[in-house]
């Protein structure tokens, strides 16, 4: 996990090799679902908002990690079912291809569920 990083692009440099291209991927795509979106950083994390924060982004040892996790939508808890944890927050491992399209539609629902 990147220390004490002072912005996104300051993070996802200082993150691991492995983890650097996925960062990147999730922020691309995320800012593609959600084009409204503005990037801050928050909790020490790359994160997006629109009047509040609704995605947050994270590089670990051997994941990567996506909160908070999706209430709203039955259909996409179960897509993402296999990569929940027992919070309902997202992790998926570096060692597999990461669903980037899944990952995008979580931001798009995550961004409507904290619109309310």
């Amino acid at each position: 996990m990147p220390g004490t990083a002072a912005d996104i692009d300051a993070y996802i440099s200082s993150a691991a090799p492995g983890a650097r291209p996925a960062l990147e991927e999730i922020r691309r795509v995320v800012k593609e679902a959600v084009p409204a979106a503005t990037e801050t950083f928050s909790y020490g994390m790359p994160a997006l908002k629109l009047s509040r924060t609704f995605f947050y982004f994270g590089a670990f040892k051997k994941h990567v990690g996506i909160y908070p996790p999706v209430r709203d939508d039955a259909a996409l808890i179960e897509a993402t079912s296999g990569y929940r944890n027992a919070k309902g927050n997202l992790t998926f491992p570096l060692a597999r291809p990461i669903p980037y399209a899944l990952i995008a539609r979580v931001a798009l629902a995550l961004s409507h569920q904290y619109a309310k």
